[in-house]
């Protein structure tokens, strides 16, 4: 039997389209019962999430991902709290830096569009359409809504993607510190979309200590499920299933919509004997 589940999605406190009371709803909508909060590289949407999640009769699972670098390629590092140790000051501290250094960024961007793409954003709105936590998708989304005629995709691949022109690098945090860090305040610490990765593996990855990985994933082929389960298997490691939602419902073919992704009850019973027992289902 599978359980449908949902362990890596966003809202809008990081880059997603519907705020966290939304997605919270989506779920329910979608018959989910465990919902993972997990925005970039803030826990600002959690509380809200659980105090809607009081309504639907959803568990709520706090979580994040972590932004790392490995080998000049960024790696995504998905934490699950167990318990509120994610409200720590010394944590949240660390990521209102890190939130910072993204502002920081955003502003670098958007003056890298005018240098050498001829495009003019106005900031202040740029960051208004983040609340604050700017992403690229927030940039893309602007010069879409100012008129230039630029896909997604095109906007993705030749003017702010990796290695294009305007593009800016996040503030490195290795995949080290990432797992390190996540692991203080204790959270099971899982390698996000491994499918994704073009410059390291996922076996070259897990020494640094990850507790699993996002095997079952949208983006994935069978044969790439099939391997990375294997391998999961092999290494004695917990792997997960998520869709990657970024609240778009329609048109999305880099995420996937809350529920698409499910798990066999029993690799969902590992996962939860290793984050919370209680959780399990027998």
């Amino acid at each position: 039997m599978n359980i449908k589940a949902e362990f890596h999605c966003h809202t809008t406190s990081s880059d997603g389209k519907m705020s966290p009371t939304e997605v919270v709803q989506r779920a329910s909508i979608k018959g989910i019962q465990f919902l993972a909060i997990t925005d970039h590289d803030n826990t600002e949407g959690i509380e809200a999430a659980i105090e809607a999640s009081k309504t639907y009769g959803i568990n709520i699972i706090p979580g994040i991902e972590l932004s790392c670098n490995h080998n000049k390629e960024s790696v995504h590092v998905l934490g699950y709290f167990r318990d509120a140790s994610y409200k720590d000051e010394s944590l949240q501290k660390f990521l209102r830096n890190l939130k910072n250094s993204r502002v920081e960024r955003a502003k670098s961007i958007v003056d890298k569009l005018k240098t050498y793409f001829d495009i003019e954003l106005d900031y202040e709105k740029v960051l208004a359409k983040g609340e604050g936590v700017v992403a690229r998708p927030h940039i893309a989304q602007s010069i879409i809504d100012a008129g230039y005629d630029y896909s997604w995709e095109y906007i993705f691949d030749k003017i702010i993607g990796n290695d294009c022109p305007a593009y800016v690098p996040n503030k490195i945090i290795t995949v080290e510190e990432g797992v390190a860090l996540l692991k203080k305040y204790n959270a099971v610490v899982v390698l996000a979309h491994p499918v994704l990765l073009k410059k390291n593996t996922p076996e070259d990855l897990i020494k640094f200590g990850f507790d699993g990985l996002e095997a079952i994933y949208f983006m994935n082929f069978k044969k790439d499920e099939d391997r990375l389960i294997s391998l999961c298997r092999n290494k004695s490691l917990l792997f997960t299933c998520g869709s990657d939602f970024h609240g778009i419902t329609e048109g999305d073919n880099k995420h996937g919509d809350i529920g698409d992704m499910s798990i066999d009850t029993a690799d969902f019973n590992n996962f939860m004997n290793s984050y919370n027992k209680d959780y399990c289902i027998y």
